[in-house]
């Protein structure tokens, strides 16, 4: 399969599915919460290991988070002092998915809590998004992370896609990222596209058989 081919499955597919963090949003969500928290060096080396795939997803989470344990407050403050930096094209894309009647879709290694803000900026349901749930005990301490989430190990955004397909009964879905478990995505997914306007991953460029830079690429490839 190569890009033409890639772009008419694109131009086709049913729904679209998109990695979060430095595709939909300009930056990792975890590496800003542990900057917040004041962990910011300890953890955006782990992410980098992580995305580069050289420990499991589910490893990096809980090494990651054992760092931060951010409270339910600190949450809710990072979330009003911190609103997410859309990456630009993005919402015009969205709209243009949406107008065409495509299903749209947030699936993430990220945290709900975060994400949220996210979809609702961008009029996609808070039943599209696919992500991890942090845990707090009665008194709002940070609790760790809901471990039953399909997102939270290696191989989760497959899973997820599958469980798209055999829900909805897509014929194809797309699925966009940045990171080495967004490849992982496809298959199930009929295609993968590669995207690097906010950071370049040369394992996931070298693996792309289309990679963009640009979201308005895939917006006029829709045409």
């Amino acid at each position: 399969m190569n890009a033409e081919d890639i772009k008419i499955i694109w131009k086709n597919a049913d729904a679209v599915s998109f990695d979060v963090d430095s595709t939909v949003i300009q930056e990792e969500g975890i590496d800003e919460l542990a900057k917040f928290c004041g962990k910011g060096d300890q953890v955006t080396e782990l992410t980098k290991k992580a995305m580069q795939g050289n420990m499991t997803f589910q490893q990096s989470l809980t090494v990651r988070l054992n760092i931060i344990r951010p409270s339910l407050e600190q949450i809710k403050q990072f979330i009003k002092i911190h609103p997410p930096k859309l990456t630009p094209g993005i919402k015009e894309l969205v709209d243009k998915l949406h107008e065409k009647n495509k299903k749209v879709f947030l699936v993430s290694g990220g945290f709900r809590c975060l994400i949220s803000p996210v979809a609702t900026r961008l009029n996609i349901s808070q039943d599209n998004i696919f992500a991890n749930r942090l845990l707090f005990n009665f008194a709002g301490e940070f609790g760790g992370f809901d471990e039953n989430e399909l997102t939270a190990k290696s191989g989760g955004k497959a899973q997820v896609i599958k469980r798209l397909k055999e829900n909805y009964n897509f014929k194809t879905i797309v699925h966009i990222g940045d990171g080495a478990t967004d490849l992982e995505a496809c298959p199930p997914a009929d295609a993968f596209i590669g995207f690097g306007g906010n950071v370049v991953r040369d394992t996931v460029k070298n693996a792309s058989r289309w990679f963009v830079y640009d979201l308005n690429q895939l917006k006029e490839a829709l045409d």
